[in-house]
């Protein structure tokens, strides 16, 4: 294994990934995410925007069995390390990685080809936030080329009329996620907060949307990530597979 790749866990679902050792790593925000999407109904097919090292979309293979996934990545070096893990984990029958812009989706793919949109987009627009140290996180973490907005045009083009769409993003930019939802006649059907603790402010929300439907949205409970202890809650630990502990190999969720 080269030396500037790690090579971790994930018990539950059968996975080993590779991950940069101080690039851009998956943190819990994906593994919840991944979790959030209701399994399919019978054999389908997801996409995964923004994919990174693959992790969404191998998760996503493991839980619907009979699925067919396809992970877009634009930064090439990643796109080659989700293909790695793809052939790695014995999935390459049903995981493939297409090397592509947001931007681009549209000369790649065809209009409502999938049953399930998954994106964990970048969090920040350019210039904001903190700027980390570690080499590649902030291409993964700040907008470049494709903004929000972008992101959920994509995903409408690309979900069916019975097919559902579900992202992450910060509290901070729900008033902007819904505006843009609500400009491409999304609906959203689900919508939970995540939360560091039951004392905390949310840290992050999930939405789930679709096209063509008109119904009222479903505010979910709150998803407390740890107790007051700073062990994973019930719900967490059992999502993640893991023993209530203190210490984790897994990025805390508010660490973005």
């Amino acid at each position: 294994m080269r030396d500037d790749l790690t090579q971790d866990e994930l018990k539950l679902f059968d996975l080993q990934l590779f991950q940069p050792l101080q690039g851009y790593r998956y943190s819990l925000d994906a593994l919840l995410l991944a979790r959030f999407c209701r399994g399919l109904k019978s054999e389908g097919r997801i996409i995964d925007l923004g994919a990174g090292c693959g992790i969404i979309s191998l998760v996503l293979a493991r839980i619907n069995r009979a699925a067919s996934v396809v992970a877009v990545e634009k930064n090439p070096e990643m796109a080659t390390l989700a293909e790695r893990n793809i052939l790695h984990n014995d999935l390459a029958e049903r995981v493939s990685v297409t090397e592509s812009d947001v931007l681009d989706i549209r000369m790649n793919f065809p209009d409502s080809a999938f049953d399930l949109v998954v994106s964990n987009p970048p969090f920040r627009k350019s210039g904001s936030g903190k700027i980390s140290p570690r080499a590649g996180r902030d291409a993964a973490r700040h907008e470049s080329t494709a903004g929000l907005a972008d992101f959920i045009a994509a995903a409408k083009y690309l979900v069916k009329p019975s097919g559902r769409i579900c992202f992450i993003q910060l509290p901070s930019r729900l008033s902007e996620f819904m505006v843009l939802a609500a400009q491409l006649k999304l609906s959203l059907l689900r919508l939970r907060f995540v939360h560091s603790n039951a004392e905390s402010e949310a840290t992050m929300f999930m939405a789930e949307m679709a096209k063509g439907r008109r119904t009222l949205p479903l505010v979910e409970t709150p998803l407390f990530v740890r107790d007051m202890d700073g062990e994973y809650t019930d719900e967490v630990a059992e999502m993640l597979g893991t023993q209530r502990k203190k210490t984790s190999q897994v990025s805390k969720t508010w660490e973005v």
